[in-house]
């Protein structure tokens, strides 16, 4: 079934896609009114915002990186429908753990609200560890071959709609209606996950290791000698690690260079968010079901061009009086406005051109029994990749003194390594 939409009447997709759409939603909620109001009502240095973006970012990926094995042998001894429930169930927890520190900073007790904020955070990172390599892993499962194409295509485009709308709607209501709304939001998720059918384990038995640094280490190499999947997962890396630093810079940037207040922020984030569901969608039309990663070369140098692009037009952006930030409707009826948000929207589009076909690829070049693990080992190695994208930006930004418009530049000369591993990867497989 080619028409990926058709999926979303069967119950065998639908319960799934709900489930990971609310937790991606509530995420980023968090997230995002957690670093706006940091970043515009209690930090005032450009350094130390962008520092603390980062710090938050690698929270978040910590337990991707220590627990990513673990998950990825659960998720393939376990039933992965039993595992959604209490992933589930613990969300309901860490949502009312971070909703409190929402409302201590805003009460004035910033200290205090900052650990628990953050320390919700690590929780949510991971939460996300154990259900990440299930929201792929299963598909196979619950898909017909030619389904998962499709499949894998509705889910990271759902991903990247709920972003949207965790990240507009962060923007535009209070902190207190933001903490209220992750705890309902956490509840509906608990709900719609119950109705996921069974997925039991498909092979033999595994004997978990609880290591973490053992675990991890034999889960990477029992996966990264197969050459397909070594360049799939290098590829992603990339991709992610170009994630993390536009994630970190993008609110400092625009409140200090674009000089817009945290709305603008949000609609940045979220024309961000369209564009890869869009690039995941058209990405599905183009390769007409068939997995292959033909056009991801192509599509991550175009990206590196908007990135330029994007640069450029940032440097040439006419600021607000100084003292002031422009609220959404001045920025719009700003002259360059619509190119900035449309080159925005380009680069959005073509990364997710390039990545959907690469997350295609770790489900089917294995066997359904190790499709979890393998999942997690692309989380293992995309957490690295991404700490080291924002410890580049900490780096960059407290020892080199490196601008917002110049990361960018950096970001397009990381695509370029993107499309010569892509190429490979379409020479061996294509």
């Amino acid at each position: 079934m080619n028409n990926a939409l058709g999926l979303l009447k069967e119950r065998r997709f639908l319960p799934l896609f709900i489930t990971q759409f609310l937790g991606a939603f509530n995420d980023n909620l968090f997230k995002t009114a957690m670093v706006l109001f940091a970043t515009y009502h209690i930090f005032n240095d450009p350094a130390v915002e962008s520092n603390f973006n980062a710090l938050a970012t690698g929270l978040a990926l910590l337990p991707f990186f220590a627990l990513s094995a673990l998950s990825g042998q659960l998720a393939d001894t376990m039933d992965k429908a039993r595992i959604i429930r209490l992933v589930k169930t613990a969300e309901i927890v860490i949502m009312l753990f971070g909703a409190a520190g929402l409302m201590l900073a805003q009460m004035g007790q910033v200290t205090a609200g900052l650990v628990i904020m953050l320390s919700a955070v690590l929780m949510l990172g991971v939460h996300s560890t154990f259900f990440g390599p299930i929201k792929y892993a299963i598909l196979p499962q619950h898909l017909k071959e030619d389904e998962v194409l499709g499949g894998t295509g509705m889910v990271e485009a759902a991903t990247y709609l709920s972003i949207l709308m965790g990240t507009v709607i962060a923007g535009w209501i209070a902190v207190e209606w933001a903490a209220a709304l992750v705890i309902v939001v956490a509840l509906i998720g608990w709900w719609a996950g119950r109705f996921v059918p069974p997925a039991p384990r498909m092979g033999p038995p595994l004997a978990l290791n609880y290591n973490p640094f053992t675990a991890s280490w034999r889960l990477v190499s029992a996966t990264m000698h197969i050459p397909r999947l070594f360049l799939a997962i290098c590829a992603i890396s990339f991709f992610w690690a170009i994630g993390a630093v536009l994630i970190v810079i993008f609110p400092p940037l625009v409140k200090n260079v674009l000089t817009a207040d945290e709305r603008v922020a949000s609609l940045t984030i979220a024309i961000f968010s369209i564009g890869v569901a869009v690039g995941s969608v058209i990405i599905n039309a183009m390769l007409r079901g068939r997995i292959s990663a033909r056009y991801s070369p192509a599509s991550v140098l175009v990206m590196a061009v908007f990135i330029v692009a994007f640069s450029i037009e940032s440097r040439m952006w006419t600021a607000a009086p100084a003292g002031t930030l422009y609220g959404i409707d001045a920025f719009i009826l700003q002259p360059q406005a619509m190119l900035v948000l449309g080159t925005l929207a380009a680069i959005a589009i073509f990364g997710g051109m390039f990545v959907v076909p690469l997350y295609a690829f770790l489900t089917t070049t294995v066997t359904k029994d190790q499709t979890a693990r393998t999942v997690a080992a692309n989380n293992v190695v995309n957490s690295g990749a991404m700490v080291v994208g924002a410890a580049t930006v900490i780096t960059a930004t407290t020892v080199l003194n490196v601008t917002p418009e110049d990361m960018l530049l950096i970001v397009a000369g990381m695509c370029l390594i993107s499309a010569w591993i892509a190429q490979k990867l379409h020479r061996v497989c294509d």
